[in-house]
C-alpha cells in the first residue's frame, strides 16, 4: 500500500499477511520508485518481512531511460536524500508490525550505495545489507551489519575492480562479506522491467540467495 512516512516522505509499505514481521527497507535504483520495486516489497511480504520503500525522488517521479533517469538524479540533493534513507529506517523501525531488532537493507545500484552508506550511518539499526551492482566509497569500521553483494561481469557503472576495491574496504574493516558475480550478465540484470539487461535465471539465484541471508540474519 501506498503510505505517508512523515518526515520520510512518501513511499510504498506492505505488512505480510501474519501481520508482524522483521523489516526490510528497499531502496531503488535511479528509475525511481517504479512498479518493480514495489513488487519487491509486496516478494519480500510473501516472505514473512515488513517492506518499505521510500520515494527517493518525491512526487512519484521515475524515468524509462537512462537519460531520463540521469536527469532526475541531477536534481536529487544529497544531503535531503540521507536525511530521507535516515528517517525511512526510523519510519520501518517504529511500524507497529515490524518486530524488535535491528532492520535490513536492499538496494539497487543508486539505492545500493545508500544502503551501504546506511550501514556506517545507522550502525545501531541496521544489521544487513544486500546490495545489488552498487558501490560505496566510506569509512565501513562503524558498521555493524552482515553484507551480501550481487555483482555483474560486465558493468559500465560497477566494473569488477570497483567491485574488488569495495570488497577489500568491507573485509579490512572486518565485517561479514559475500559477495557474488554472475558470469554473462551487465548492470540491471536482476530487474525484469529492464529487458535490455534482465537475465531471468540469475535474477533468481540472487533472490534466493538474498531470501536465504536475510533469514539467517534477521531471524537468528
Amino acid at each position: 500500500m501506498s503510505n505517508s512516512l512523515g518526515s520520510a516522505g512518501s513511499g510504498y509499505a506492505v505488512v505480510p499477511e501474519s501481520g508482524s514481521g522483521p523489516g526490510v527497507l528497499v531502496l531503488h535504483a535511479w528509475w525511481g520508485l517504479t512498479p518493480f520495486f514495489r513488487s519487491l516489497c509486496d516478494r519480500l511480504a510473501d516472505a514473512g518481512y515488513v517492506a518499505l520503500a521510500p520515494d527517493l525522488y518525491g512526487d512519484d517521479l521515475t524515468a524509462d531511460t537512462p537519460d531520463e533517469a540521469e536527469a532526475l538524479l541531477a536534481e536529487l540533493d544529497p544531503n535531503r536524500t540521507a536525511n530521507l534513507v535516515v528517517a525511512s529506517v526510523s519510519a520501518l523501525r517504529s511500524m507497529p508490525a515490524t518486530t524488535d531488532g535491528r532492520v535490513a537493507v536492499l538496494g539497487f545500484s543508486m539505492g545500493g550505495s545508500w544502503a551501504l552508506w546506511a550501514t556506517a550511518r545507522m550502525a545501531e539499526d541496521v544489521a544487513a545489507a544486500v546490495v545489488y551492482y552498487a558501490g560505496q566509497d566510506i569509512d565501513f569500521a562503524p558498521a555493524r551489519a552482515s553484507f551480501l553483494g550481487h555483482f555483474a561481469e560486465y558493468d559500465e557503472f560497477e566494473p569488477e575492480d570497483n567491485v574488488n576495491y569495495l570488497e577489500a574496504q568491507l573485509n579490512l574493516a572486518k565485517q561479514d562479506v559475500t559477495f557474488h558475480r554472475y558470469p554473462g550478465t551487465a548492470h540491471w540484470f536482476a530487474e525484469s522491467d529492464r529487458p535490455v539487461a534482465y537475465d531471468p535465471v540469475a535474477a533468481e539465484l540472487a533472490w534466493d540467495r538474498t531470501l536465504g541471508f536475510l533469514g539467517e540474519v534477521l531471524n537468528s
